[in-house]
């Protein structure tokens, strides 16, 4: 009965979410972060929906989650309850008053140091090697997304210009240069490319079987990557290292290159330079060097002299 209730609702986000050329990935966890809310609400009109409704769900369902997966929840209601809106399903958006964690804005990134970053290809090996360095040199060396790399197709790649167009988030389509290194990949992959199944497939990469190749096949190449690099390099146990890690350090590594934040911005494909903003984190031994900087007096000399 209830799920008749907001059966509407639903459909609507889900087709707002398609016309806004969400990821696959985003559209599912949005659509069970939405539904989950609307069982919360037990039937209660969305029309009544206040800002004090959406803090309660998110102190009383989510309280044993991290900031972090408290703030997708709320991402995901300030989109549907944005998208009744664009349908004139609703006037106001009860979500978007609702502030975001505070200590989701202090979280730093995780990411590699160029030393590793450029040691993580010699974890690449077998039958498909040089397809699957192409993958890893996308994300670390030119910060996709591994959604847009998912999507590439054939057409997206220029090899006179040594340049990919890429679908980003909310259908913008980005124009990425390519380094002369990552071209020449690009140019094998091209030239070792496996016969769709079917002839018309336009996908970049394809898997063994014939299809494009899914995002859960790219990320698992990259895990077993980062499990066999954490294996030779003991500093890197605890962390959390993914396929969106490598785009962490692209983007700081362009930041510690002193390349204008602007630019990272357009080659992130960032809306707002706000959140290119978070890879600005200053690294422990940058630190210590402007600490050793400073001038200072010899302070034996000045006791003694008192």
């Amino acid at each position: 009965m209830i799920e008749e209730r907001y059966e509407e609702p639903v459909n609507v986000f889900q087709l707002w979410m398609k016309q806004a050329g969400y990821a696959d990935t985003t559209k599912k966890e949005y659509v069970r972060e939405v539904r989950n809310f609307l069982a919360y609400l037990d039937g209660t009109e969305l029309k009544h929906v206040k800002k004090l409704t959406i803090v309660s769900y998110l102190v009383q369902e989510k309280e044993q989650l991290s900031d972090r997966a408290r703030n997708r929840s709320l991402a995901a209601l300030r989109s549907f309850f944005k998208a009744l809106i664009d349908f004139e399903l609703a006037v106001t958006n009860p979500a978007q008053e609702v502030k975001k964690s505070k200590t989701e804005r202090n979280r730093k990134p995780i990411y590699l140091e160029q030393e590793l970053l450029a040691l993580t290809i010699n974890y690449i090996e077998g039958k498909y090697q040089e397809r699957n360095i192409a993958l890893l040199l996308l994300m670390a060396y030119c910060g996709l997304r591994v959604g847009e790399v998912h999507r590439l197709n054939i057409s997206n790649y220029d090899e006179e210009k040594a340049t990919i167009t890429v679908l980003g988030k909310g259908r913008k389509w980005n124009e990425i240069p390519l380094a002369p290194e990552v071209n020449q990949y690009m140019k094998r992959v091209v030239q070792q490319r496996i016969q769709p199944y079917r002839p018309q497939d336009e996908a970049f990469f394809i898997s063994q079987k014939g299809r494009r190749l899914s995002i859960r096949q790219i990320q698992k190449i990259i895990s077993e990557m980062f499990k066999q690099l954490k294996a030779e390099h003991a500093e890197l146990q605890g962390l959390q290292l993914s396929c969106h890690k490598l785009r962490h350090s692209f983007a700081t590594l362009m930041l510690r290159n002193q390349v204008d934040i602007r630019v990272v911005k357009e080659l992130m494909g960032h809306s707002s330079i706000d959140t290119t903003m978070i890879y600005t984190h200053i690294h422990d031994e940058e630190k210590k060097h402007a600490v050793a900087s400073i001038r200072m007096p010899d302070l034996q000399t000045e006791i003694n002299v008192r």
